[in-house]
Order: structure tokens, then C-alpha cells, then sequence
């Protein structure tokens, strides 16, 4: 793939840079959009690493504007740059506002809209930077001694609120300062690792005050607390809010570390008086997850995300409203069975707007706070993800199978969507995406399920193709209308396969029963949708029964190790990315321990717990005697919520019996792969094993 070295966005246009920002590492290349030129009009790894990423808007306060960032990444320097844009809010006279070589994040509107905020680590250290709307005049505001992991300005813009770590665990030099250059470390308890990092910090809110010009000296107001606000590993400044007067702050924490930390969910909406300097539980009582507090506009509500039961991560989450004068809470979303993803007030301070999942579709719907009441306002073969005021209308990224995300207005009244970004279009004119489609097919147990099918670009009928069972990860993450830049289904089409991918028992949109029939019974009836996916797809003249091959990631990876000791000669591939290879193991290796003990039913040593010896019977390390098929598996060394150990060791035990496998393993990716190289290295691989044995 070639990479501009300066960003040319078509007719975007920009005002002269100001002198200060041209002396910055001019040396640099700059990272923008590419120019790459496809072909055959398929979809490959070096087009998907060319896609613009959309990130996060947001509106000018008159509601006439608005800012987005757009991520750019070069494989050939294998790193990625972050760049600002402002358009008018019908998307006319779209601009590109920065062109440097360092990345600008969490950008919003301050002073009435007449400045942007934002963080840059141009100096060395992530800092609060301001600058005009039109990219000029760019300016430091912070000067903390750390990096600012994201910000939020009261509303009256007299403060600051930001997020740092602070320190909550000693090295190893601290007890020993005479040993500089040792590199161990000294565990004495639970959640000494998490996701993909040794835990020694944890993030804290801070304070400051801020004159428009300088942020003053911060205050911490978690100080002396060794619990983290926002909560790792994803949360970020979504999970604390000011109130509409300025003298209150709403913030998420778990306050619990250790052991206890690791067995439970239960994080709480704490309430922080600016003057008192008091702190209150808001959600005292409330054991789930309790996340992402936003004050209504009339400063009068507080809503929130809320799931019940503690331990249980992927338990519903409930859209809660609390009156703050009298302290009732309301259960809002009681009609939507499924879980709310994001939400946003409407300026009534009664409605409110949010994005849900049901039947493979996120949508957005609008929720009354005093009835409970729901209103679907999209539909449509897409998924929505974020929403927020755009005037009358409403703003959200909008994204399916066949389409990365694009900025849309949409009607909160008809449901109405206009496309305001177009991001991506000068690829999509090169590109031919195969067709969706939506199927319902009987289960063994008599229940319909939803299956995604995605075709070949230029389908025939007439010819027959090899066909990929998709399994799906979380175990309890949706089969929407999501698009991916490493599972995406469209560059698996572009390689002449057919994806089959079910929405199988343990997925949520299909309503509290469906979602929860996976806990406890990994080996039990999901298992037996996947196959019914499959066998019932496979009916069709044009797939090629002697070439079907199943992929999956994380529970998707333990499906795939599953289903190799029991396919009964289905298969003639699989890949395995990330996934649970020994259960036993993985109870003690895990960091995350309320999820082990919640989907695995408990402790292996427990031998009256009929659920969890029922889960760790079914491990796939179990009948890796009945494995006979191909398989590759593939791994990162970061990843600490299911070891690399998993994937090394059912690559092993495949070798061992004879079995052909391959095993590509990343010293320097967790969970997912994140680096532009080793995705694309992840393509090629993925694909030169399909083809050796499909094709």
C-alpha cells in the first residue's frame, strides 16, 4: 500500500498552519489518506488498512458544526495517525482542521464554540491543548506532570475535569532501591494483570480550575483511594460527568482491589460535591455494573447503565434514571429486552436516545424517562453506535457488513438517515461487496435463530463454493451488522468463500432467555446451533459440502478447539484465533475472575458443582483424540485474559498427533491485533491456510 506523505483529502481546505506548529518534527512524515489503487474491485488486507477510521463527534454548542477525528494507518511504517475535521451539520464544507505528525484525541467545543479542545502529545506528554475552529492558533492548556488520558470542561468552563494514573503499587525498586536494573515483580495478590498490562497504576479523576487561559494546579478527588475511576480496561471519560450548575461530578468506580476486585462487578455511580469536597454512593445497593452517569439538561435527573446481578458481565444493561431531589429510580428501559449501549438526554430533560441490539441490528431508540416507554425510530440492514444532539436531529456513526462507519443525521421523528461523511467512498467506487443475507433457521430444540449469510462478489448459483462457519466471540457479544478490520466478513466474500455466521444461543437482540442459555453450558446448546448453521446451509447446491472450513475468536477460538473433537468429518479447516484450548487452566490463568466463575459455574476442585464439572468436561483439551482435521492457531503474548499458553498448547497437541496446524504467534499484540504489519500478516495467513486446505 502506498501512503500519502501529506494528507490530501480532495477539496478539503485548511488555513495556513500557524509558525510554531511547522517547526513540529518537520522531519516526520505525515500519515493521511491513501492512494491506493485496487485493482480487481476485492476487498484485500492492504485496502482495509487504507480505511479512513471515524472517530468520535461532536456537535458545536449551537448545534451548527460539527468535529470528528479520523484515524489514518501506514503498514509500510506500521503506525497510525489521528487526524481533525469540522463540517457544517447538513455535512457541506467539510474541512480537514489538523495535518501534523503527532495524533489529536477526545476533541469538543469550548467558549461557545469558538475553540476546540483537545489532547495531543506534541510535547512530549498528552496534554490539553486549544486551538480555532479552523486549526489555527493551537495552544497548550495543561502542564501536568503524567499524561491526560481524556477530559471534560464544566459546563460554566471555570474547571476541568481529567483523567490520570496515579501510582497504587510499589516496584520493586521501591523496597529494594539498591537493585535499579531488576526486572521482577512481587505478586502478593489478585489483578496483578489486566487485559494486556502489570497492574501498578490505576486511573483517578482530577480537578482543576481553569481561568481560559492555563489549567490550574489539579486536585485528585480519589485521593489516597487505591480503586480506579474510570474502570479498566476500556473505560474512559464516558464513565464520569459534571452536572449542569458545575458544582457536582458523577463518577463510575469499583472500589475494591485485590481479590475482591477480581471476583465482583460491582462498580457504583459515585457523586463528588465540588464545595464540600463529600463524596456520596448514589448506587449503594446496586450490585451489577453500574456505568456511564449522565445529568439531565435540567440538572434535576441522573440516567445511567445498570446491570443486577453482580459477577455476571454480560447481564443486562438497564437504562436507569434517578430524581435527584427525591432519590426514585426508574427501571426506563424495561420494555427493550435486550441491553442498552450508548445513551444521550434529549433537551425536553424527559427523553432520552440510545443504541440497542435486536435481532443482528443495532438501531437507535427513544426511551420516555417518566412512562418507561420505548420508541424504535431506525431500521435498516445496519448497525448505529454512539448518539448525541445535532439541533432537531440526532448524530451517530452508522456501520454494517458491507460499509465501515459514516457519520449520519438522523430524524428523531421518522427515523429518516443522511449520510454527512463520506470518508471512504473513493474505495467503496473501487470495490464490489458481496450481498447479505438475513436467514431464520429451526434449532434442534425447535427455536428460530437468526443467520447471516455473506456471498462471494459476482455470486453464481450455478458453481459451488467453499463455505466458513463464523463462530462467534464474547461469548455474549452480538452477530449485528458489525464491520471489522480483521474479522470482516466482506474480504472473506472477496476470497470466493461463503460465511455462514449464526446468531447462536448466548447472543443478545433475541431477548434475556436466549442470551443467558450459554453460561454454564459452553458445550451444550450453542454447540449444537453452530452445527445446525452449517448442515442446514449446507443443503444448498452451490456450496461445496467437501470444503467447509470454521473460524472464530476468543469464545469463537474455544468453539473452534470444541468443535474439531466433535465435527464428525464436517470440517476440512479450522482457525482458532485467541481461544480457550484447557478450561481448567484458564480458571486459574484468567484475570478476570467474576467471569470464570459466572460462565464456568465455579472451581474445577468443586466436585459437587454440577455446572462446572459439566463446563470442565467439556473442555476441548479432551478430545483432542477425535482431532483429525487441519488447524491453525493463533495467538498474542500480551493477551492476559486467555493466555498464549492456550493457543501454544493445542498447537502442540495437534502436532503431536499428526496433525497438519501451523501456529503464528505475536510477542507484541493482546486480545485483538492492533498494529497495521501484523494485520496484515494476520490476512495473508489466515487466507494461505483456507486456500491450502478449501481450495
Amino acid at each position: 500500500m502506498v501512503m500519502a506523505t501529506s494528507v490530501l483529502l480532495g477539496a478539503c481546505t485548511q488555513a495556513g498552519q500557524p509558525k510554531e506548529m511547522e517547526k513540529a518534527e518537520p522531519q516526520e512524515t505525515l500519515i493521511g489518506r491513501s492512494d491506493l489503487k485496487i485493482a480487481d474491485g476485492r476487498l484485500t488486507p492492504e485496502a482495509l488498512w487504507a480505511f479512513g477510521r471515524i472517530g468520535g463527534a461532536s456537535v458545536s454548542p449551537d448545534g451548527g458544526k460539527v468535529l470528528y477525528s479520523v484515524a489514518y494507518y501506514s503498514v509500510p511504517e506500521n503506525k497510525s495517525n489521528r487526524e481533525l475535521f469540522v463540517m457544517n451539520a447538513d455535512g457541506s464544507d467539510n474541512r480537514q482542521i489538523t495535518r501534523t505528525p503527532v495524533s489529536e484525541n477526545n476533541a469538543v467545543w469550548i467558549q461557545g464554540g469558538s475553540k476546540i479542545a483537545f489532547l495531543s502529545s506534541e510535547g512530549g506528554s498528552s496534554q490539553i491543548w486549544e486551538m480555532n475552529p479552523d486549526g489555527t492558533g493551537r495552544r497548550q492548556l495543561s502542564d501536568y506532570d503524567g499524561n491526560i488520558e481524556g477530559f471534560s470542561f464544566s459546563p460554566d468552563e471555570k474547571r476541568v475535569l481529567f483523567i490520570a494514573q496515579v501510582k497504587t503499587v510499589p516496584s520493586t525498586q521501591d523496597k529494594y532501591p539498591d537493585l535499579d536494573k531488576a526486572t521482577g515483580r512481587i505478586v502478593t495478590d489478585l489483578m496483578y494483570k489486566h487485559w494486556d498490562e502489570w497492574v501498578t497504576s490505576a486511573p483517578h479523576p482530577f480537578i482543576a480550575d481553569f481561568d481560559g487561559e492555563k489549567v490550574g494546579r489539579p486536585l485528585d478527588i480519589m485521593q489516597g483511594e487505591p480503586y480506579e475511576s474510570p474502570m479498566k480496561p476500556f473505560g474512559g471519560i464516558e464513565q464520569l460527568a459534571w452536572n449542569a450548575s458545575s458544582d457536582q461530578i458523577a463518577y463510575t468506580s469499583r472500589k475494591k482491589v485485590g481479590k475482591d476486585y477480581a471476583l465482583s462487578t460491582n462498580s457504583d455511580i459515585y457523586l463528588y460535591d465540588i464545595h464540600t469536597k463529600e463524596t456520596t454512593n448514589m448506587t449503594e445497593g446496586m450490585m451489577g455494573y453500574d456505568t456511564n452517569p449522565q445529568y439531565s439538561p435540567d440538572g434535576k435527573s441522573i440516567a445511567w447503565l445498570s446491570m443486577e446481578r453482580d459477577g455476571y458481565e454480560s447481564d443486562q444493561n438497564r437504562l436507569m434514571v434517578m430524581n435527584l431531589e427525591t432519590g426514585e429510580k426508574r427501571f426506563v428501559s424495561r420494555d427493550f429486552d435486550s441491553s442498552v449501549n450508548e445513551f444521550c438526554w434529549g433537551p425536553d430533560s424527559n427523553t432520552l436516545y440510545f443504541t440497542g441490539v435486536w435481532h443482528g441490528e443495532i438501531q437507535i431508540y427513544a426511551a420516555d424517562a417518566n412512562a418507561c416507554t420505548i420508541r424504535p425510530i431506525t431500521q435498516g440492514v445496519n448497525d448505529y453506535a454512539g448518539v448525541s444532539l445535532l439541533g432537531d436531529k440526532l448524530l451517530a456513526m452508522r456501520h454494517s457488513m458491507s460499509a465501515a462507519d459514516e457519520l449520519y443525521s438522523v430524524s428523531p421523528s421518522t427515523g429518516e438517515a443522511t449520510q454527512l461523511t463520506f470518508e471512504n467512498k473513493y474505495l467503496y467506487d473501487q470495490l464490489e461487496m458481496g450481498r447479505v443475507e438475513e436467514r431464520w433457521m429451526k434449532t434442534t430444540d425447535g427455536k428460530e435463530m437468526l443467520v447471516w449469510v455473506i456471498y462471494p462478489p459476482h455470486f453464481d448459483p450455478a458453481k459451488k463454493y467453499p463455505t466458513l462457519l463464523y463462530c462467534e466471540g464474547g461469548p455474549q457479544s452480538p452477530v449485528s451488522q458489525f464491520w471489522s478490520y480483521r474479522w470482516n466478513f466482506q474480504i472473506m466474500a472477496a476470497h470466493d468463500y461463503i460465511i455462514v455466521a449464526p446468531n447462536r444461543r448466548g447472543l443478545p437482540g433475541f431477548g434475556k432467555e436466549w442470551n443467558e442459555e450459554i453460561s454454564g453450558d459452553y458445550g451444550g446448546q450453542c454447540m449444537k446451533d453452530y452445527l445446525t448453521a452449517i448442515d442446514e446451509f449446507a443443503k444448498e447446491p452451490f456450496v461445496d459440502k467437501e470444503h467447509l472450513g470454521c473460524v472464530g475468536a476468543s469464545f469463537g477460538g474455544f468453539s473452534v478447539y470444541w468443535l474439531a473433537g466433535h465435527h464428525e468429518g464436517r470440517f476440512k479447516a479450522f482457525i482458532a484465533h485467541d481461544g480457550i484450548f484447557n478450561m481448567e487452566m484458564q480458571y486459574l490463568e484468567t484475570e478476570e475472575m467474576w467471569f470464570a466463575n459466572w460462565d464456568m459455574g465455579g472451581a474445577y476442585w468443586e466436585k459437587q458443582n454440577a455446572t462446572a464439572q459439566r463446563t470442565f468436561a467439556n473442555s476441548p483439551h479432551r478430545f483432542v483424540d477425535k482431532w483429525d482435521t487441519p488447524i491453525l492457531c493463533i495467538h498474542g503474548e500480551k493477551d492476559y485474559r486467555i493466555l498464549a499458553n492456550q493457543g501454544m498448547a493445542a498447537f502442540n497437541a495437534a502436532i503431536l498427533r499428526g496433525i497438519p496446524a501451523e501456529l503464528l504467534i505475536y510477542p507484541d499484540e493482546n486480545h485483538w491485533v492492533l498494529q497495521p504489519q501484523n494485520g496484515v500478516l494476520w490476512q495473508r495467513t489466515f487466507f494461505e491456510w483456507l486456500d491450502k486446505w478449501l481450495k
